[in-house]
């Protein structure tokens, strides 16, 4: 999906309505900087906000997802379109974390032999050095190509507002983890929890 497609629609059907975004946001029981996100590009409504939003702006939730009015006609092929991009966003994250793992194994292999080359040969000081160097170097290209795959295989959803997002890679690498979750602070709600790695951005 679309989201600087859907955030644009979301303000033309606002303004149709007469609705500053200070309106619409209290109408939905949300901040104004939550509706302004939306807008931008920036963020999507999470499930429990879209049958809400959908009836003050007087749209269905496939023109919602569509970004744009749809006719009768069109609106099964729209939703057929909306499906297939929502499987379409899974699979890439799949191949994202497949290669993440991969990027970590190669990482790691390159580096054994060279560690192990520099123990059992006998070799000037210098070349010793070099290759664990090199090995050393291996690993965190490994290391740091599987962190960037991984961090943009899907978004984070946070347990409080079940909002879903891509964190600074900063806060990634820094956020303790288990297999499946990292802890995060929500840039809605201001939390930090155990995240969920979910592989959707939009809900």
């Amino acid at each position: 999906m679309d989201q600087i497609r859907i955030g644009k629609f979301i303000a033309v059907q606002r303004k149709q309505k007469g609705y500053t975004q200070k309106k619409l946001a209290e109408l939905l029981g949300i901040s104004d900087k939550t509706v302004s996100k939306w807008e931008c590009g920036k963020g999507f409504p999470e499930v429990s906000l879209l049958l809400p939003l959908c009836k003050e702006l007087e749209i269905s939730v496939n023109e919602l997802l569509a970004g744009e009015k749809v006719s009768e006609e069109d609106y099964q092929r729209k939703a057929e379109e909306n499906m297939v991009n929502l499987v379409k966003e899974t699979q890439e994250s799949k191949k994202k974390i497949i290669l993440s793992v991969m990027a970590a194994m190669l990482g790691v292999a390159a580096t054994i032999p060279l560690f192990i080359i520099s123990e059992i040969i006998p070799m000037s000081s210098w070349l010793r050095i070099l290759l664990m160097v090199l090995g050393i170097g291996a690993m965190t290209v490994g290391i740091i190509m599987a962190c960037i795959l991984d961090r943009d295989a899907g978004a984070f959803e946070c347990p409080s507002c079940h909002e879903r997002f891509v964190p600074e890679m900063r806060a990634y690498i820094m956020g303790p983890h288990t297999i499946t979750k990292r802890k995060l602070k929500c840039p809605k709600c201001g939390k930090t929890r155990y995240c969920r790695h979910v592989l959707t951005k939009n809900m």
